[in-house]
């Protein structure tokens, strides 16, 4: 992964995703071969490496009785820096990430939404040169996600180095500069998202569902998808040519769209 490049591991649950940065991170030792972070390695120069990077990862590793607040301050003091230098940095995360108002809230009183948003401002927090995010947007509702993604991109044009992981292919396409594809560790295709998808031939498309008065699956016959909550993610050859289709066999099965 080349400096200031957005790349993307994508591959479905259990394909290793969460391994592999756990392994550059330190949290979880390689059993072989090398990973390095700006030319040095992540075991032997770990406390260099690991300060290079901010993590948002899918679990809370924090104390869920301390206001959010000093949640931030506590992880600033793990990389050196006082309380009195990381006040600006935290206000200006908690103002971007619109969680101002709950600076003095407990994590476990925070919506889900909210907690993503803290994962991410708690990543930040030291000004990393490179940002890991383990499947940042899983489990939040559309609107989160989109202002996520401008977030993310707004990052990307600071010069970040940001590492995402990934199930979903619109994600993937809509972010990354360059992705691999991954499944039980080992690296099935690797490049830009436009040539994958010509060369794999598929493409994603989402479709958030309002209600479902029915069984759907039926109605559904033909096509690869996945369902999280109340989306379905498409894997289609055409989206222009399947986007009506899906719409029409939806609204068959008496299933709203918003």
């Amino acid at each position: 992964i080349k400096k200031g490049e957005f790349f993307g591991l994508l591959g479905p649950n259990g394909a290793g995703k969460t391994t592999t940065i756990n392994i550059l991170t330190g949290l979880v030792f390689r059993d072989q071969g090398t990973t390095k972070v700006f030319g040095r390695d992540t075991v032997k120069d770990f406390r260099f490496t690991r300060s290079k990077i901010g993590i948002a990862a899918q679990e809370f590793s924090v104390d869920w009785f301390f206001p959010i607040e000093k949640l931030l301050f506590f992880q600033a003091g793990y990389y050196g820096i006082t309380k009195k230098e990381s006040k600006p940095t935290i206000d200006d995360l908690l103002e971007r990430l619109g969680l101002s108002k709950k600076r003095d809230s407990r994590l476990r009183q925070l919506s889900g939404g909210m907690k993503r948003r803290f994962q991410i401002a708690k990543a930040l927090v030291h000004n990393p040169d490179i940002i890991i995010l383990d499947e940042p947007t899983a489990g939040v509702d559309v609107e989160l996600r989109r202002y996520l993604w401008q977030y993310l991109r707004d990052l990307h044009a600071q010069g970040k180095t940001i590492l995402l992981t990934t199930h979903y292919i619109e994600e993937a396409e809509l972010l990354c500069e360059n992705v691999a594809i991954i499944d039980q560790g080992i690296i099935l295709r690797e490049g830009a998202p436009k040539d994958l998808t010509r060369e794999l031939g598929t493409a994603g498309i989402s479709v958030h569902l309002g209600n479902v008065n029915g069984e759907i699956d039926s109605h559904l016959s033909g096509y690869t998808y996945t369902v999280e909550d109340n989306r379905l993610h498409f894997s289609v050859k055409d989206p222009d040519l399947a986007m009506p289709e899906i719409i029409q066999k939806l609204s068959k099965a008496n299933v709203h769209i918003q």
